[in-house]
């Protein structure tokens, strides 16, 4: 990990590592239908969300929903209740479904048809800090223009790769010039994507 913060938050800033706020920023975007699945709309909604599609359907099969047709049927047409373990089961195949098809939207539209995107930087907030400890620090806003390395940050977000995600984030503020070690923590990373 990048940054010479090595007593961080001695004097009161407020942030996160670049890689944790790169992962909370991607996270934020896996949104998806509130009701609970236990409720008759949440477990509806997701019944219609993963068998919609085959990435559904394989989503069921990692979850470990392994129902004969004829159930999940029933389940659909709301004659039958899914035991709790299956309501839990169809929940995680949702929430997974969500998180890979998030993934694969945010690298076309990071991509943008070879545009690329803007992503903001935010640093460590420092409200907290009395003003003689204070840094001059500003928002950043940078385009994207190495895909493969943003997809590598996505692709790490989705493993749960916490050391990759800062293997990356560490190569992304290489390029904000001889500042960049401010960058190694943050308040947030915004996304134009």
């Amino acid at each position: 990990m990048a940054g010479r913060w090595m007593d961080f938050g001695l004097y009161g800033a407020n942030g996160a590592p670049g890689a944790e706020a790169l992962g909370t920023g991607i996270e934020s975007m896996v949104t998806g239908i509130a009701s609970p699945v236990e409720s008759d709309r949440g477990r509806a909604a997701r019944l219609r969300y993963l068998t919609a599609t085959d990435a559904g359907y394989e989503a069921m099969d990692r979850a470990g929903i392994h129902v004969s047709p004829r159930t999940l049927i029933a389940w659909l047409a709301d004659e039958v209740i899914p035991r709790r373990d299956n309501l839990a089961r169809l929940d995680a195949a949702y929430w997974d479904l969500r998180r890979r098809n998030v993934a694969a939207d945010l690298k076309r539209r990071l991509h943008n048809g070879g545009r690329g995107t803007r992503v903001e930087i935010n640093p460590v907030n420092q409200s907290a800090i009395d003003r003689k400890h204070q840094h001059d620090l500003s928002t950043r806003s940078v385009n994207v223009r190495d895909l493969g390395l943003w997809a590598r940050a996505v692709d790490a977000w989705m493993d749960d790769d916490l050391e990759e995600l800062d293997a990356v984030w560490d190569e992304i503020i290489e390029d904000l010039g001889s500042d960049y070690d401010t960058y190694s923590n943050l308040s947030s990373i915004g996304w134009a994507a």
